[in-house]
């Protein structure tokens, strides 16, 4: 389904800006180590924004979700594996963690539910119900 031309225009200036904020949040001294942002999708149905964020090897108690009026946060720490012998090669990265997104609408943060399976985590936010349009009856 395809948004109206108005409406399209403000999604994409919306992902933009999302992107332009989820960029500037990992900013950092040269001194500090970055956190990395694992692997997310963000999709939204009618009912909730659900994100499926990859997070193999973390432990659910390693794992911090938040969620506000208008954004989505995940974090937390990977740390390395202990392993006998020398490492030659590194593919998976370590340390700090973090995904953040910006929602366009309200959500009901005390009705998010959390699971971890396989080792992916999916958040569902349900969405807070907008007012709907009523008519009103002008009293004399």
């Amino acid at each position: 389904m395809g948004w109206p031309q108005p409406m399209a225009e403000f999604q994409e200036l919306f992902d933009r800006m999302n992107h332009f904020l989820e960029s500037a949040a990992f900013t950092s001294p040269l001194t500090e180590t970055m956190a990395f942002a694992p692997p997310a999708d963000l999709h939204e149905t009618d009912e909730a924004y659900v994100v499926e964020c990859e997070l193999p090897g973390i432990a659910r108690e390693d794992i911090d979700v938040e969620v506000g009026e208008h954004e989505v946060s995940i974090s937390g720490e990977l740390t390395a594996c202990r392993r006998a012998g020398a490492l030659r090669r590194r593919g998976r990265p370590t340390g700090q963690f973090e995904y953040r997104a910006l929602l366009p609408v309200d959500v009901k943060s005390a009705e998010v539910t959390a699971s971890l399976v396989d080792g992916v985590l999916t958040v569902t936010i349900p969405k807070a119900q907008a007012a709907t349009p009523r008519h009103v009856e002008i009293q004399v």
